[in-house]
């Protein structure tokens, strides 16, 4: 017995009103291969640069408009006076933070005393919090500083906190460019906020 064929989502429907057209697999060229499919429609507003500044300005920043929205909706899990924590919305791995100031600079060279030392110190508070919830083996922390090094929002600085598990890398990413991620972003906040405030 042959193996289920994907099938495949075409056109937009939106000027009908219907929705996406789907369209079986048997009516595109080429062999059933016996694969399945996993489609991550969702990474496309990623690969396209959707709120990714390129420029100089706050407007339109994603990491300016994080705080003046809730913890949940944003993200967020804490604030403190120069500097917040926030979940990536992108993550490498589960329980990946992101601490940042609020002040919208792209350089690490730009931040003041105070920004540099409480940056410094969310970095530490979110490497303790992550390791009593989630129980990491390690952590990889880093900026990216400009987009030719890396940066997807080059014109906010912003430090990444990365848990890291042995075995945490696995075929997905190597094969199909997709990381598996066992927690929703939503449970990861409310985890990660709880046991930030019972630290604090």
């Amino acid at each position: 017995m042959p193996a289920e064929r994907s099938e495949g989502v075409t056109g937009d429907g939106a000027a009908t009103g219907e929705g996406p057209v789907v369209e079986p697999a048997e009516s595109f060229a080429g062999e059933d291969d016996g694969y399945g499919r996993l489609w991550t429609p969702h990474r496309m507003a990623y690969i396209l640069g959707e709120n990714r500044p390129d420029h100089a300005e706050s407007r339109g920043c994603p990491f300016c408009d994080a705080p003046t929205r809730t913890d949940e909706d944003a993200l967020i899990v804490a604030r403190g006076e120069q500097v917040y924590a926030v979940l990536n919305l992108y993550p490498y791995n589960s329980g990946h933070l992101m601490t940042i100031p609020y002040r919208h600079v792209p350089d690490y060279t730009d931040l003041t005393e105070g920004e540099t030392l409480e940056l410094a110190r969310f970095t530490q508070q979110a490497m303790r919090v992550i390791r009593v919830t989630m129980a990491p083996h390690g952590f990889n922390l880093g900026m990216n500083q400009g987009a030719v090094a890396g940066a997807g929002i080059a014109a906010h600085l912003h430090q990444h906190v990365v848990p890291r598990w042995g075995g945490d890398t696995n075929f997905m990413p190597i094969v199909a460019h997709t990381k598996t991620l066992p927690q929703l972003l939503s449970d990861a906040r409310a985890l990660l906020a709880q046991a930030w405030a019972d630290q604090a």
